[in-house]
């Protein structure tokens, strides 16, 4: 083997190693396919067929799932809210895991005791968000918290909250306001530029 399949062959195994320290799950799984893709041809180069059929079935196996997760990406069904008071223990649990990037996202969070309400986010039995707001008794939820958990960034929890939930129209809310200079990820959600925040009307 040449100085060049043997660059390929460490690519493949660096890829492969890389992908297992991503949080995001699609990227964990993107990189592993491409990995083992890559030590696919490689050893099948090399004519060592056991470590063939094992980096062909984790292709098959990572092209099986991601199809799965750009299946489900837009699909309300994939998620569902619970609503909590913010100050139940989980509330309070799921803010102290994420406290360092809701800080970092949401700057003037203090604490869930000074919200109005707060919901999570689920996706099965795991808690893939939480959203905290305070109502302003006239139909306006400003937003304190909207976090998304790493392994879900790449996906729309935010679109079943805001677009697909009916959870604000049961809350009395007409429109949901972010603190002044949120993410511009929240023109893709419906949300329009207002007083130097983002802002949505609920539907009916």
């Amino acid at each position: 083997m040449g100085v060049v399949w043997e660059i390929i062959g460490w690519l493949g195994t660096g890829l492969v190693v890389l992908s297992m320290a991503q949080q995001r799950i699609t990227r964990l799984r993107l990189l592993n396919l491409a990995g083992a893709a890559i030590l696919t041809v490689y050893n099948l180069i090399l004519g060592v067929w056991p470590m063939v059929a094992l980096n062909a079935a984790l292709s098959v196996i990572q092209l099986y799932h991601l199809n799965l997760l750009f299946r489900s990406r837009h699909d309300a069904a994939a998620y569902d809210v619970v609503t909590a008071a913010p100050t139940d223990d989980v509330v309070t649990h799921v803010i102290a895991q994420h406290h360092e990037e809701i800080g970092a996202f949401h700057p003037s969070f203090r604490t869930p005791a000074n919200s109005s309400v707060a919901f999570l986010v689920m996706k099965g039995d795991e808690v893939v968000g939480v959203v905290l707001a305070t109502l302003d008794g006239a139909g306006t939820a400003v937003l304190d918290v909207d976090h998304v958990t790493p392994s879900y960034r790449d996906f729309t929890p935010g679109e079943f909250v805001f677009r697909h939930s009916d959870i604000w129209q049961r809350l009395g809310v007409e429109r949901i306001r972010t603190e002044p200079g949120g993410p511009d990820y929240y023109s893709n959600l419906g949300f329009t530029p207002r007083d130097g925040a983002w802002e949505l009307v609920v539907a009916p």
